[in-house]
């Protein structure tokens, strides 16, 4: 189903979200790339998916060992088949590590945090974070707001280095001072997963890169950079929809321009973004949101580029991690597949 033919579809995906959270070259690259393959197939690893010869000569652009996925993107199959089937198609797509979207597994029966810790362990996929909401109007429910030691406890269960929100800080409004009230929750919630080892961080939609009601002036994105404290709040790029607030608010209400580019967002404070969803769209003017999301490698975002800059910033390109996303795939074993064969595909002169 199409994101796009919602009435909202940037709200109902952070709704249906919350929701989770309660419950190439030749004939290989072809087979990566085609239909999904049944979970008895011969292993198709991503390095399989990608040309050899001189079509291989150049530095990979993708970082080894950072590539993974966001669980969301899998929800369907997570709820039927359970994380171990999930995990073994990941493990053969050549991913290394996952982002989950919610701990439970739909009618595959129960699973317990160390369970599903050791099965990912055992398929070589390395739980890097998680999305867990920001607050809710129910005093018990799963989020920061209302269960802050527990997310933290499940998430030190698990292993996980970074834990996180994909809520926009919109709890008190659309106002500076709204956000910099939703900046003091961020930083608490970063200082006590610092406590534990973790880093606090948050995932952007298109919305946060609009303008203050109050102040026209002020994008929203850049009180929450200045008014929460480096080391304790990170964020994570949703690349896609950064690029679809490019569109949206390229000009502020009274119509004069505000043009912005995403990557230099990162390229100035590229210690506070850790993690990176790296998901594709397909221009599109005609679209309110200027895109329409696609399988990654399918759309109009120059990932080579985006990659490329990030990794090679002071000469290290180990610092990052890229996690591959699609809000409502066609198929998701599909989308997961392909996804990995083009971004290992990605390579530069060296």
């Amino acid at each position: 189903m199409s994101r796009f033919s919602q009435p909202d579809p940037e709200l109902s995906h952070r709704l249906s979200r919350r929701g989770m959270l309660g419950v190439a070259a030749g004939a290989t690259a072809a087979a990566l790339l085609g239909a999904a393959a049944p979970a008895t197939a011969a292993p198709a690893t991503a390095a399989t998916g990608t040309a050899t010869g001189a079509k291989r000569r150049g530095r990979p652009v993708l970082p080894p060992g950072r590539l993974g996925i966001q669980l969301y993107s899998l929800r369907d199959k997570v709820s039927t088949l359970g994380f171990g089937p999930v995990f073994a198609e990941l493990e053969r797509y050549g991913y290394d590590e996952v982002e989950f979207a919610g701990y439970t597994q739909g009618s595959a029966g129960p699973i317990t945090l160390a369970q599903l810790k050791r099965l990912a362990r055992n398929h070589g996929l390395n739980p890097i974070g998680s999305h867990v909401g920001y607050y809710s109007d129910d005093p018990n429910a799963y989020t920061f707001a209302q269960n802050l030691t527990k997310v933290l406890d499940d998430a030190q269960v698990l292993g996980l280095k970074h834990i996180g929100t994909a809520a926009g800080p919109f709890r008190y409004g659309s106002t500076v001072d709204a956000w910099k009230r939703a900046a003091e929750d961020f930083n608490t919630y970063g200082a006590a997963a610092k406590a534990r080892g973790m880093k606090f961080y948050q995932h952007n939609h298109s919305e946060e890169f609009s303008f203050a009601t109050d102040n026209p002036k002020v994008r929203l994105y850049d009180i929450l950079l200045k008014e929460t404290d480096p080391d304790l709040v990170y964020l994570e790029m949703d690349i896609y929809w950064a690029y679809v607030g490019q569109f949206r608010f390229s000009k502020r209400p009274d119509g004069t321009p505000a043009p912005f580019e995403p990557l230099h967002y990162v390229l100035r404070q590229p210690d506070r973004y850790p993690l990176f969803h790296v998901k594709d769209g397909e221009s599109d003017p005609s679209n309110p949101y200027g895109y329409r999301m696609t399988d990654v490698g399918d759309g109009d975002i120059d990932y080579q580029r985006f990659i490329s800059a990030v990794t090679r910033l002071r000469g290290h390109r180990m610092a990052h991690h890229w996690q591959a996303e699609h809000d409502n795939p066609a198929e998701s074993f599909t989308f997961a597949r392909r996804s990995s064969a083009h971004l290992h595909s990605l390579r530069e002169k060296c």
